[in-house]
């Protein structure tokens, strides 16, 4: 018995969207998955397909001609995604292939051919942060959620940009044959086990670059390190020397956001990584990040990450990546 994989693929995909999924899946079978791995690589018509940054790969079979039973389907993504979305003859295969399928996933972009094929309607999905809102426009019956590395919803997987196919594979390898396995390949590849899905792609505090405006940057600079301070609207345009509706303009002009929704982000990111790097009690770490109950805390984190802050550190546990500590400071939280 064995996995069947099946990857589709097309000219101008990601070469690491396809290797971070079928070199997980071939060192899974080397440390002894049973029933191992059978990965075969699809493309339209059975062609080689040019992937970035111009190297050839050949193809194992036609997506057209493909039958018989396929475990779990996967689109990578690339640049030519926007061509093979569009194309009827692949997403008329990709469906059929999914109808029978245990798991579908995309990596990166592939997310539009998922969602050009209806298999994302009415589903919560991600895909690289820089492209999410693209993904949100085309198909609004599908929920886009640009923060997650990865998301699970029922049988159908989403990842973000390129090597959060390494965490999303991982997971496949955890639930097909246990956490042993996966840590043993995680070791192999020499990177996470894995980082989970909850993980945001991008911080708050790294995914712009600091404000030019000197008030802004002055005031975000205050949220960082002040998380559990008064830091309504009033306290924080009182302390910048400005109105309120002109610390509004400001952040919104400079960060594209309110100050009270950089405050949450900032207040719910610290969080995190307080849960999952620490053992520190849920009250304590609500108390430090500024939030006023664990309730509430609950409540940002759904609204952040679907999920709650328990089951974000269960995550994190299983992952190994927890490191027990509970006196540590981290980028934004004091240790007041």
């Amino acid at each position: 018995m064995e996995r069947a994989v099946a990857v589709v693929a097309y000219d101008d995909a990601e070469l690491l969207d396809i290797a971070c999924v079928t070199t997980t899946l071939a060192t899974a079978n080397d440390r002894g998955a049973d029933p191992p791995y059978a990965v075969r690589l699809l493309t339209p018509g059975g062609q080689a397909v040019t992937c970035r940054p111009g190297l050839r790969l050949d193809a194992h079979e036609a997506l057209e001609r493909t039958g018989g039973e396929v475990d779990t389907l996967i689109v990578a993504g690339g640049y030519g995604h926007e061509r093979a979305a569009a194309d009827e003859v692949v997403l008329a295969h990709v469906r059929r292939l999914a109808r029978a399928a245990r798991r579908v996933a995309s990596v990166c972009t592939g997310a539009s051919v998922l969602a050009a094929a209806g298999l994302l309607d009415g589903r919560r999905a991600t895909t690289h942060w820089f492209f999410a809102g693209g993904l949100a426009r085309a198909h609004p019956a599908v929920t886009v959620d640009p923060d997650p590395i990865f998301v699970r919803d029922g049988p159908v997987a989403t990842s973000a940009g390129v090597t959060s196919a390494l965490d999303l594979t991982l997971s496949f390898v955890e639930e097909d044959h246990g956490a042993a396995l996966a840590r043993g390949v995680a070791r192999s590849l020499v990177t996470y086990l894995q980082r989970p899905g909850t993980q945001a792609q991008m911080s708050v505090h790294v995914s712009a670059p600091r404000p030019a405006d000197d008030v802004v940057r002055a005031v975000v600079d205050h949220v960082a390190g002040h998380l559990d301070d008064d830091l309504g609207a009033a306290a924080l345009a009182d302390r910048a020397g400005v109105s309120e509706r002109h610390l509004t303009r400001l952040f919104r002009a400079h960060l594209g956001r309110s100050p009270g929704e950089h405050v949450r982000r900032a207040r719910t990111e610290a969080a995190a990584h307080l849960v999952a790097t620490t053992d520190l009690p849920l009250p304590r770490v609500a108390a430090r990040c500024g939030f006023g109950s664990t309730e509430t805390l609950r409540t940002a984190f759904l609204r952040a990450y679907g999920t709650t802050p328990s089951a974000h550190r269960r995550a994190f546990v299983t992952s190994g990546v927890t490191s027990g500590v509970t006196s540590g400071v981290t980028s934004g939280v004091t240790s007041r």
